[in-house]
């Protein structure tokens, strides 16, 4: 595999709990799309009640700031919710989606930039990171359930599907991964219970890039090719 997915120049000056290189200031503060393909193959690290969940980021989408009709930001919208963008890469931006579901991005460029990138979807990075968010999916559900039988509310809410569904969407990730509002605006290259490290080495040719989705409000820029995934053949 090349190594052009590697973060040029990046300054990696930690080691994290699993031994791998952390992703430093250097890697975030660039632009966000070339943060987001540089995010493919790397490790998301958050620990939780249970221990630390380790997740293969395969899938983002890239939010260019207050020129980007897709971004919380466009127009120069700073707001409470909108501050981490404004705050220096590598600071996590954790928001709700439907008043109930996370949705994790990462701040990229430096301070008063707004760009930011959306993780969409992980791969549990071993054997014991999946075991912790099968188990964090399945007391999610359970815990729907239960406020459904509250509510009196009919009606049957699945189990979670795994395999590669565990993780395969923004709600889903952060379910899996114990990722909540409590994450939001943490500076990721400080902190010692939610960063990035380095992961597996990811080809250009197996990087792919369409439109981001359910931005079909944001008139032409939603058919920007914003959002890139890595297509297969990667490897724990």
């Amino acid at each position: 595999m090349v190594e052009g997915n590697r973060a040029q120049g990046s300054r990696m000056p930690e080691i994290g709990s699993e031994g791998r290189l952390r992703l430093g200031r250097d890697f975030f503060a660039r632009d966000g799309i070339t943060v987001a393909r540089g995010l493919l193959g790397k490790i998301l690290v958050h620990e939780t009640k249970t221990g630390p969940v380790r997740g293969i980021i395969t899938e983002v989408e890239s939010y260019m700031g207050e020129e980007d009709k897709g971004s919380h930001t466009y127009g120069g919208r700073r707001t409470e919710r909108t501050e981490p963008m404004y705050h220096a890469g590598g600071t996590s931006y954790v928001y709700l989606i439907y008043g109930m579901y996370s949705c994790m991005n990462i701040a990229a460029m430096t301070e008063g930039i707004p760009q930011a990138v959306l993780l969409r979807s992980v791969i549990p990075a071993d054997g014991e990171s999946e075991r912790r968010m099968i188990q964090q999916r399945q007391e999610a559900a359970a815990g729907r359930r239960r406020r459904r039988a509250e509510d009196g509310k009919s009606g049957k809410v699945n189990l979670p599907s795994f395999g590669k569904h565990l993780a395969d969407g923004p709600g889903k990730l952060c379910i899996a991964m114990g990722i909540s509002r409590a994450d939001n605006d943490i500076d990721m290259t400080e902190s010692d219970s939610f960063y990035v490290t380095e992961g597996i080495l990811v080809e250009s040719s197996q990087i792919r890039a369409a439109r981001r989705i359910g931005i079909d409000y944001a008139e032409e820029a939603a058919e920007y090719l914003w959002r890139f995934y890595i297509e297969k053949g990667y490897d724990k």
